[in-house]
């Protein structure tokens, strides 16, 4: 160790930048320095980075703004050693054996965010637009912030990867062209903001500064020209009113510092700008800082100032009681003085101006003397907050709306994976590549047959993980599986995926009871003779929405054939009755309705089930007319009973009914009848003779062949159960056939 200080005092510079890089450490910790800046010295010898400056020179740099922070040891060591991956042999090996895990940890963490460049040049180009697409470049940005401190497990590397950008733009000082353009705007796109809403203000303020004046040469020269312009008068100013405020503050017993406060460039522009005003009416040009001991000497500063000068309206700030969403805190000024010249002045406390100088490094540093807090304590508990802080409250008017954004921040919850074309997706932690195809597109979604994560095929329910890039599998048509709503296999971890493929479902399930109900009503137009009627108008005068809500009603047996009959003939011509759909209470004092009774209470019998006597009955009062009949145990009507249980009623059959009963009155009941048989041919000829000769009315039929056994639906007009019976009985026996029964 001797011979390596001794070997770096050799040369003046070099023995004055180790003190400078190890400000602030004990003679351990700078033995640790050194040996890192003899490996640096190793590693890099005179290679360049791509912007064509010395990496050992970078290092340095960077290493000194690290400690301008105040950041610990292993920070510093890490700075010196960003690029060694690149240059030293087993180099994560060696820098655990030599510097520590923590160490080592630390560079592997920058070397991933360096593989993140690519995505942040990519946005500061989509950046140098306007117009269309403005805001899904700021969305796109907003998304890289959050990534970048995703992407780490110590708050540190974020601060090193600002340093190296603030020494990056240093080296471009005069070295002007497209690279130094393309630093600048990622810097004022995605590094300035970064550090806005960690509270480093003077790394935020210089790369704004310089991003600026390279981005905008002439207006940044304007506006320094302006204030050099006034640079004398102005610290004249300053100094007499530093004066003035000591002697004040001093009088009252308040012990203060006061110093004048200089303004960066960028933010005289952004205010010029934002709100539209020229240079004169920017009243913080001169600005000054009183620094005092407690809280309550903050507001009788306030009271001194606004005492000796008048305030000027609408410039006064408490961030004192109303902290800023990183915890900034000051109380803002600005007053007129005697000769109308502005002022504008902070007040705060020692611990509030530590917190918005040296932001995080004043409460994240590690602590030389063994006090450090041990993991899980406080430290963990800042870090954990600080890693929220990805919105500001003072940028969202409500506060509602702050405490979502301020949810949807917590990265512990948060993971960022890229599309092949690198465009950045945040998905919750858990969420899978079948999420992340319904983020990107709900037909996509729909289509996905399978994923490849970093290149490689896997599964669709494979949790997806930070920086990782996915690409979908699509056919060209197609939908979802039942199977991605379950759970147990998780498929799906979003809501919004989860909620499109219900939708789906719901809608698959819909188009087909639209089908059927269309079939039925164009049957029974064209029966009557009324296939041009309007089918809209139709619908009105059931008391339905259009011609879509009646198919609905009809497939449903909501809405009967009885009831669109009367609605066709306008409701005027009384209709004869037809026993088996009309309806009378038993007595006043019993709501069972009675089927087959002579009351004109409208009532249907309900199509998807097809109910007769002595089959057990249920009503449901529908919203056209009249009640729907269904058999106890139909599907349909125990779905729309879950909905409006309020609408069902209790049934049964008339008095009096009988097989006979019903034959002799001429009732018959639609009855759906199933037939499974091998396929042959004449198998239809020979179903069909034995219906025509039990003299059975068949309404509708379908067929449908598969694998060699034919299945064969009937709707067929029957008296009662016995006819049911003796119907079935002669289609078993029927050459072929399996099962013949009731659907």
């Amino acid at each position: 160790m001797v011979s390596v200080v001794h070997s770096l005092q050799q040369s003046n510079g070099e023995a004055d930048a180790l003190s400078r890089l190890c400000v602030g450490l004990s003679a351990p910790a700078a033995a640790r320095v050194a040996d890192a800046l003899a490996l640096a010295h190793e590693a890099y010898g005179e290679k360049s980075l791509g912007t064509g400056e010395p990496i050992l020179q970078h290092a340095l740099g960077m290493t000194l703004i690290v400690a301008s922070l105040d950041l610990d040891v292993d920070a510093r060591v890490a700075a010196l050693l960003f690029a060694a991956s690149d240059h030293v042999e087993d180099c994560g090996e060696r820098l655990k054996v030599g510097f520590g895990d923590t160490v080592a940890g630390l560079v592997a963490g920058l070397r991933r965010l360096g593989s993140l460049r690519p995505l942040t040049r990519a946005a500061a180009g989509g950046a140098v637009g306007v117009g269309e697409g403005v805001a899904d470049v700021k969305a796109q940005a907003e998304i890289l912030r959050k990534m970048l401190l995703a992407m780490v497990d110590d708050i540190r590397v974020v601060l090193l990867r600002l340093a190296s950008r603030v020494q990056t733009l240093r080296f471009l000082n005069d070295r002007p062209g497209a690279v130094r353009e393309e630093m600048a705007r990622e810097s004022q796109l995605i590094y300035a903001p970064l550090a806005n809403r960690l509270g480093i203000w003077h790394v935020k303020w210089e790369l704004e500064d310089l991003s600026f004046r390279y981005l905008e040469p002439e207006t940044y020269k304007r506006i320094a020209a302006m204030l050099d312009e006034k640079r004398l008068e102005r610290e004249g100013f300053i100094v007499a009113a530093v004066t003035r405020l000591q002697a004040e503050m001093a009088a009252v017993g308040v012990r203060a510092e006061v110093h004048g406060r200089p303004k960066h460039i960028f933010s005289i522009w952004s205010k010029m700008r934002g709100k539209d005003i020229d240079f004169a009416k920017v009243h913080d040009v001169r600005a000054v800082r009183i620094i005092v001991d407690e809280i309550k000497d903050c507001y009788t500063a306030l009271g001194i100032v606004h005492h000796l000068w008048q305030p000027i309206h609408g410039e006064f700030d408490d961030y004192i009681s109303h902290p800023k969403g990183n915890f900034y805190r000051s109380l803002h000024t600005a007053v007129e003085v005697e000769d109308g010249r502005s002022l504008e002045v902070q007040i705060r406390t020692r611990e509030m101006h530590e917190h918005a100088e040296l932001g995080v490094a004043a409460h994240w540093r590690y602590k030389e003397s063994g006090s450090s807090v041990k993991a899980g304590g406080a430290y963990e508990d800042k870090i954990s907050w600080l890693r929220q802080l990805l919105s500001w409250r003072d940028e969202i008017a409500d506060s509602a709306e702050w405490v979502q954004q301020f949810k949807r921040a917590a990265l512990d919850d948060t993971i960022y994976v890229l599309t092949p074309q690198d465009k950045v997706i945040d998905l919750p932690r858990g969420a899978t590549p079948l999420d992340f195809a319904y983020r990107l597109h709900t037909d996509l979604g729909h289509r996905c047959r399978g994923a490849k994560i970093d290149g490689h095929m896997a599964s669709l329910n494979t949790p997806l993980q930070n920086g990782q890039r996915v690409e979908i599998v699509s056919i060209k048509s197609g939908g979802p599986s039942r199977d991605w709503l379950n759970p147990a296999q998780g498929y799906l971890v979003t809501p919004r995926a989860r909620s499109k493929v219900k939708q789906w479902f719901a809608a698959q399930d819909e188009a087909e009871m639209l089908a059927q109900g269309r079939a039925l009503v164009t049957r029974e137009l064209q029966r009557q003779g009324q296939s041009q009627a309007n089918l809209d108008e139709l619908a009105v005068k059931l008391g339905l929405k259009g011609a879509e809500a009646l198919f609905l009603a009809a497939a449903r047996g909501e809405v009967g054939m009885r009831a669109i009959d009367v609605a066709l003939r306008g409701g005027a011509e009384a209709l004869p009755p037809e026993p088996e759909i009309q309806t009378k209470k038993s007595r006043a004092s019993d709501s069972r309705i009675l089927v087959l009774g002579v009351d004109k209470l409208l009532t249907q019998v309900g199509l998807c089930c097809k109910p007769m006597p002595p089959d057990a009955i249920i009503g449901f009062v529908t919203r056209g007319k009249g009640i729907s009949i269904h058999r106890v145990e139909c599907v349909n009507f125990r779905n729309m009973a879950a909905r409006n249980p309020e609408r069902v009623i209790s049934t049964e059959w008339g008095e009096g009914w009988s097989d006979q009963a019903g034959a002799r009155s001429g009732a018959v009941y639609p009855v759906d009848l199933m037939v499974d048989a091998g396929d042959r041919q004449g198998l239809l000829r020979d179903i069909s003779d034995v219906l025509s000769r039990e003299k059975i009315n068949v309404t509708a039929v379908k067929t449908q062949s598969r694998a060699g056994i034919a299945h064969m639906g009937f709707t067929v007009e029957l008296s009662g159960t016995l006819v049911l019976q003796k119907v079935l009985s002669l289609l078993s026996e029927v050459p072929g056939v399996i099962r013949a029964e009731r659907r």
